[in-house]
C-alpha cells in the first residue's frame, strides 16, 4: 500500500484493511516523501495509517523512502514480489486523456504487480464487477478476482458487452435468454465464459454472466450503477520486447478516469505457444520455405 501522506492513500489504507486480515496478506506500507520538509508529517500521517491497519492481524511492516513517487514503487516492486500494490488516485478533473493524477497511470503501466485503485470510500466488499472481454487474456483477472472474492465473501458478475444488434431484433431476444443460450453454445467466447464462471464456481464464489449490447465503456457504467458494485475489475496487456512495461487500453482508462469505486486493474498472461508475433512470421516464412523446390 503506498501512501504520500494525504487523503487518498488513506482510501488505499482502508481499501488494504478490508483485504489485509481475509486474506492474511503479509502488508507493506510504502510512504514516500518527495521533499525533506514532508517526512515529519509523513511520518505521523503512516503511524495513523498503520494503527488503522494494525486490527488486521496480518503482519505489516513500514518502509520510508524518498524521490519521485512513480521511480520509487516501480524500485521497490522490482526488487521485492508482491501480489498486489494499492495506490490513491487524486482527482484532476474530466478533461484529457487522464481524469486522475498522471502518476496513478504511470505506475498501473509500469509495475508487474496487479494495481488496485482505491477510488472513492470503501467500507465493504460485497459485489464484483469483472469486465471479462470474453477472451482467454481475462483468465488472469478472473482468477484474481474469484481469490478476492472467496476470501471476503463477495459475489462476482462476468460481464461481457456485445455489439448492438440489428433493430429488427432488439425486442425479440432478451439478456438472459442470450446467456443461457451463449453458455450453452460451443462457440470460442460461450466456452471461454462457461470456463470462468466454473473456476468461480470452483472456488465456492457466487457467480453469474452478465451480457450488454452496445458501446462498450457506457454499458459497463449501465450494469456498475444498476448492480450496485463496490469494485471493478479490468485488465491490461503486457508489450513484447525489452522494455516490459503494459499496455493500457482505451477501456481501462475510461473505467479509471469514471469510476466511483474501486478498480483492479489485473495483468494479461503471457501469450500461449504459438500465438505471438513471431511465432506467426516463423509460420510464414517456414511454410514459404516449405513449398520451395527442391
Amino acid at each position: 500500500m503506498c501512501s504520500g501522506g494525504t487523503a487518498a492513500p488513506d482510501n488505499a489504507i482502508a481499501l488494504g484493511k478490508l483485504l489485509a486480515s481475509p486474506l492474511q496478506a503479509e502488508t507493506t506500507l510504502l510512504g514516500i516523501a518527495e521533499k525533506s520538509e514532508d517526512e515529519e508529517p509523513l511520518r505521523e500521517a503512516l503511524e495513523k495509517q498503520a494503527n488503522a491497519l494494525g486490527g488486521s492481524g496480518a503482519p505489516l511492516q513500514r518502509i520510508v523512502q524518498y524521490g519521485e513517487p512513480v521511480r520509487q514503487i516501480i524500485d521497490l516492486t522490482g526488487k521485492t514480489e508482491f501480489d498486489l500494490v494499492i495506490i490513491g488516485a487524486r482527482w484532476t478533473g474530466a478533461t484529457g486523456h487522464y481524469w486522475r493524477s498522471v502518476k496513478t497511470y504511470d505506475v498501473i503501466k509500469s509495475i508487474a504487480p496487479p494495481v488496485l485503485v482505491a477510488i472513492g470510500e470503501s467500507d465493504q466488499l460485497r459485489r464484483i464487477l469483472v469486465c471479462t472481454g470474453g477472451k482467454e487474456f481475462a483468465e488472469h483477472a478472473v482468477q484474481l478476482s474469484g481469490k478476492i472474492a472467496a476470501a471476503v465473501g463477495a459475489s462476482v458478475t462476468l460481464l461481457h458487452v456485445m455489439a448492438e444488434p440489428p433493430g429488427i431484433y432488439a425486442d425479440l431476444i432478451s439478456l438472459e435468454e442470450d446467456v443461457d443460450r451463449l453458455l450453452e453454445s460451443k462457440s470460442e467466447l460461450g466456452l471461454n465464459l462457461c470456463r470462468q464462471k466454473k473456476e468461480l464456481d470452483q472456488l465456492g464464489v457466487k457467480a453469474e454472466v452478465r451480457l450488454r449490447h452496445g458501446i462498450v465503456i457506457d454499458q459497463v457504467f449501465e450494469e456498475a450503477g444498476a448492480g450496485d458494485y463496490d469494485l471493478i475489475v479490468t485488465g491490461t496487456s503486457q508489450t513484447r520486447g525489452l522494455l516490459g512495461h503494459y499496455i493500457m487500453g482505451d477501456l481501462t482508462r475510461s473505467i479509471v478516469n469514471r469510476a466511483n469505486c474501486p478498480v483492479l486493474v489485473a495483468r494479461a498472461g503471457k501469450a500461449k505457444s504459438g500465438r505471438t508475433f513471431g511465432a506467426a512470421l516463423k509460420r510464414l516464412f517456414g511454410a514459404r520455405a516449405h513449398d520451395r523446390p527442391a
